[in-house]
């Protein structure tokens, strides 16, 4: 695994659109063969049809079974996972006191709980062949609190409490397991993120985007190809002592 893969194979969850789909050409410039996944088929068959060696294999992440089949389907044709990257998830907002059980139960289960079923799915492979690299993309929601979005903050805390602890399980075992958290990135999440505060507040699309802007001290957004790049390498060949880290991508947010 490195800056010149031979070959690895790369399974990315989310792949299709936003971060997934910056993290998956990046590693196939690399050289890595690639297996998509998320829930839309379409959107993950467009993405990997423009990339070499890639597949779409379309399944939920929140489902166990789906998450066992999905990964048998994908080592069909590319063999066991050497990298994973736990990029799926889904962010809504609302007041505290308005969070409802259900949208609570789904945020944890589209954020943490699929980490820990695609990540159990793949480790006993890795942990055979005494290598692997896990990167699970967090967010810096993760390392603080924001208002208005306690249960996806309360998720990605607990992707990287998650990360720290497997990181110590198979430190010994040739496998590293890390966490990106970039801050707001120019994705279609984030201009869901901006319509939802024009909704809400009536600001324009201008001065909604002006209010996520001002936590970042650079003053602009983060790009897809920067987390790309910091998922590239934390894969590569001279980042084995990289463990159990949760590394901002925020512009000094954090």
């Amino acid at each position: 695994m490195g800056e010149n893969f031979d070959g690895p194979h790369a399974l990315i969850t989310g792949g299709s659109t936003g971060i997934g789909a910056a993290i998956a050409r990046r590693l196939s410039a690399s050289g890595a063969r690639l297996t998509l996944a998320g829930r839309r088929p379409e959107p993950l068959k467009k993405t990997a049809a423009s990339l070499r060696e890639a597949q779409a294999v379309p399944f939920d992440v929140t489902d166990e079974a789906a998450v066992e089949e999905g990964v048998s389907i994908a080592i069909e044709r590319y063999g066991p996972v050497d990298i994973l990257v736990n990029n799926a998830g889904a962010a809504g907002s609302a007041p505290f006191t308005k969070t409802t059980p259900d949208a609570w139960r789904a945020t944890l289960e589209a954020n943490l709980t699929g980490v820990f079923l695609v990540s159990r799915a793949v480790l006993p492979a890795m942990l055979e062949r005494g290598r692997g690299r896990i990167v699970n993309i967090a967010s810096t929601a993760g390392l603080k609190g924001y208002a208005y979005v306690a249960a996806y903050c309360a998720a990605k805390h607990g992707v990287i409490g998650l990360t720290r602890s497997l990181a110590l399980e198979v430190a010994r075992e040739g496998i590293t397991v890390n966490a990106v958290c970039p801050g707001y990135t120019e994705t279609e999440l984030l201009k869901r993120s901006v319509a939802n505060i024009v909704e809400k507040t009536g600001a324009s699309e201008e001065e909604a985007r002006g209010q996520l802007l001002r936590v970042n001290p650079q003053g602009r957004f983060v790009r897809p190809e920067e987390v790309a790049e910091t998922v590239a390498w934390l894969v590569g060949p001279n980042s084995g002592a990289i463990n159990g880290q949760a590394i901002a991508v925020a512009g000094g947010e954090v």
